[in-house]
């Protein structure tokens, strides 16, 4: 009898095994086109906390399968495989290496929440098998793969949506046109924040890979590091090779939504401040930041990023705040609370349903609301409400704070392309560096 364990550790393959160029042009594979009553098939690709939010999501459209779950890690598998019996009713094939996966002509779209530095990479490879994307935030690890990720999809011209998912809240949506309309005057002012109590992870130790677990593979595209005991399976957020820190991790969701409500694209500044306070361990960003934007018109949007040790108490969890001539705005993932200038509340409007804020799964109505907007993009061509041309910008954002950050000074960008201007230091982190033969083309 051949168990699923076998069956994962015999599709397991080296990163040799399958080169980055092997997929057919677009159109050539799943060419057909999809009514409005086919079936979706989708493949949902790193199987931890996130893609349980995404599971559950995509299991409240109609008509839609997940045929495949991929992970690196055969534990994580499992325990996913049994989750999703219980939770769903059924366990989608397994396949260890998304390649395999990709030669699949029945799968219609993927679904990316692998660690950051796979994100844009992965998704490119999709586009170039013919599939739609649906890809959690941030959607690039550089500004350089965030713009190769969007010429991949005018390339390839299937659908990309960033999982920036308040933009498909009811509240969110009603309030930013309200604002188009004038309700708050003015606008010119953005403040988002974020506040955890994140503890310590450590100084890791070089350990041998546990033998569930495809370590080359989980690296991909980056640059190969000795396994240490203090990574996989979440602390990568917090190491360069493979993680982009808060202001990508959850700051890309607020920043995200000032821009909305702004009406604004890329900066003309950027200016952070902060650092590493609370722990001596192997944290490699600030855990505690503060971003100044500042864009044409007299706009600007800060970030006030608090990774360990919480706002308290006028700022718990996260939100966002619209600043106007005429009142001030706050959005959160449940709300929109409209206030006068004197600070009296206007009017209050609540989601019908609850979603997580600061917990590493952050599931909620949210996420079926923006997957079922993705599915109605594929089928129908509705409008997206998070395309990657526009959620690229956002998630440019966050480079650029980082940028900033290691400048330690104010950088002037080209409101055009993002590019920092007059400053080469700043500019030398546009790209990173790739593991041989990986690298993301198009």
């Amino acid at each position: 009898m051949t168990t699923r364990r076998d069956f994962i550790k015999k599709t397991t393959v080296g990163s040799a095994a399958i080169t980055l160029g092997t997929f057919a042009l677009p159109g050539t594979l799943n060419a057909g086109v999809l009514g409005a009553n086919d079936q979706l098939q989708v493949a949902v690709i790193g199987v931890r906390s996130r893609a349980k939010a995404l599971t559950m999501g995509i299991s409240k459209s109609p008509n839609v399968k997940i045929i495949y779950n991929c992970d690196v890690d055969d534990t994580i598998i499992e325990a996913h495989n049994i989750w999703c019996q219980k939770k769903i009713g059924y366990v989608p094939k397994v396949e260890k290496d998304f390649r395999r996966m990709l030669e699949d002509k029945d799968v219609d779209a993927v679904f990316i929440a692998t660690p950051e530095h796979w994100h844009a990479p992965m998704a490119i490879m999709a586009l170039q098998a013919g599939k739609h994307v649906y890809v959690e935030k941030p959607c690039s690890h550089n500004p350089y793969e965030n713009d190769l990720l969007v010429e991949a999809q005018k390339k390839y011209g299937k659908k990309v949506q960033m999982g920036n998912q308040q933009r498909s809240a009811r509240t969110s949506i009603t309030a930013v046109r309200d604002i188009r309309n004038g309700i708050i005057g003015n606008v010119y002012k953005g403040e988002a924040y974020y506040s955890n109590s994140r503890s310590s992870i450590g100084n890791g130790v070089d350990t041998a890979v546990p033998s569930t677990l495809n370590w080359d593979l989980w690296q991909g595209p980056a640059p190969r590091k000795a396994y240490k005991d203090n990574i996989h399976p979440y602390n990568w957020h917090w190491f360069r090779n493979w993680g982009t820190g808060e202001i990508h991790n959850n700051g890309t969701h607020e920043i995200d939504i000032c821009r909305w409500a702004l009406g604004v694209d890329l900066p003309e500044t950027v200016t952070s401040f902060g650092g590493k306070y609370a722990y001596n361990d192997d944290w490699q960003f600030p855990d505690n930041q503060q971003v100044t934007y500042t864009f044409s018109d007299n706009k600007f949007i800060t970030w006030n990023g608090h990774s360990r040790g919480v706002m308290k108490p006028e700022q718990p969890g996260r939100g966002a705040t619209i600043y106007g001539s005429k009142g001030t705005i706050e959005l959160s993932r449940e709300s929109y609370k409209l206030y006068d200038l004197d600070g009296r509340p206007i009017k209050f409007e609540f989601e019908t349903g609850g979603s997580a804020t600061i917990d590493t799964m952050g599931a909620g109505d949210l996420d079926g609301m923006h997957i079922a907007n993705f599915f109605n993009a594929i089928r129908l061509d509705e409008k997206q409400n998070s395309p990657i041309a526009d959620a690229s910008i956002t998630t440019m954002l966050c480079h650029l704070g980082n940028m900033a950050q290691d400048a330690g000074e104010t950088l002037k960008v080209d409101a055009k392309t993002g590019k920092i201007l007059k400053n080469k230091q700043a500019m030398a982190a546009w790209k990173r560096e790739y593991e041989n033969g990986w690298e993301p083309k198009l």
